[in-house]
């Protein structure tokens, strides 16, 4: 089912999240346990990327079949310019339909070392999306909303015009980069509202796993971190470590997620980074798990 559609079904607040293929023979054991805990959670869908930093999408088509086929989700794969070319475009889609996926989030991507530019045709998200909805119309596509802006656009209201391009050219969702501040959430989307755009845009957050992580990741995906939450987070460590730092990120996720139900949002989308420990706990925090 189209996950807009499934969002609609829906009584209750949901729960989607964010899944890498592993790279490493030695991960599989301990990735497909955390599936399963995960799995617990009653997931909406789960995502499968591509691979930051333009690592390539090895994976991400095997991983999304299991997921589907053997686990039951409903399985959302990261569709790239980077790493799609216009001619076998058609060609990929199919394999996602045999697989009974339904839906697909459309990217640019981030460009590997040497490349400065998508293939010809596929050079911004919106080509994609159009080119999506051309060849397959009965998939639901997806596509990146970023709060905070991205890094390449002048300004927020011009990221969310590009946002809205997006959507006008067939998106029917979108989930949002990661971010800290909700009012830039809210603010986006009463703007794509106040354009006539009422399409839902999922808002994703990251509880915090440790200084590294949070370094590693916000400066990936150009993620502004509030001056206050950096301070709490080393402090936190200077009081007791990693497992400090994790204490507090399961506090901040849970404050997080809870405002944005409390003011609107119908869900959240949550990167577990291939764990299930924090995100079980930020749910129960957050009184969506026994």
């Amino acid at each position: 089912m189209w996950i807009p559609n499934l969002i609609d079904s829906l009584d209750r607040p949901f729960v989607s999240i964010e899944l890498l293929p592993p790279r490493k023979e030695a991960e599989q054991t301990g990735f497909w346990q955390s599936v399963e805990r995960l799995k617990a959670m009653r997931p909406l869908f789960a995502a499968v990327t591509c691979g930051a930093g333009g690592k390539g999408s090895v994976g991400t088509m095997e991983l999304s079949r299991d997921l589907a086929e053997k686990h039951g989700f409903t399985v959302m794969p990261h569709v790239t310019c980077v790493h799609s070319e216009l001619s076998g475009l058609k060609d990929q889609l199919a394999a996602i339909q045999e697989c009974g996926i339904r839906n697909v989030l459309a990217v640019r991507g981030d460009f590997p070392a040497g490349m400065e530019s998508a293939p010809k045709g596929l050079r911004y998200a919106s080509d994609l999306v159009e080119r999506i909805v051309e060849l397959a119309p009965d998939l639901a596509v997806g596509v990146a909303a970023y709060p905070d802006g991205h890094p390449e656009s002048r300004s927020i209201l011009e990221d969310i015009g590009f946002l809205k391009h997006k959507l006008d050219k067939g998106a029917a969702f979108g989930v949002t980069q990661l971010f800290f501040d909700n009012r830039r959430y809210f603010d986006m989307v009463d703007r794509l509202a106040a354009m006539g755009c009422h399409k839902p845009i999922i808002p994703s957050i990251l509880p915090i796993r440790s200084i590294g992580q949070i370094k590693r990741v916000t400066a990936l995906c150009n993620a502004p971190v509030p001056g206050k939450i950096l301070s709490d987070i080393e402090s936190a460590h200077d009081r007791g470590g990693d497992e400090a730092v994790q204490e507090y990120g399961v506090t901040m996720a849970a404050a997080q997620l809870s405002n944005l139900l409390e003011n609107g949002a119908s869900g959240v989308h949550i990167y577990p980074f291939n764990k299930a420990d924090m995100c079980t706990r930020v749910l129960q925090q957050a009184g969506l798990l026994p």
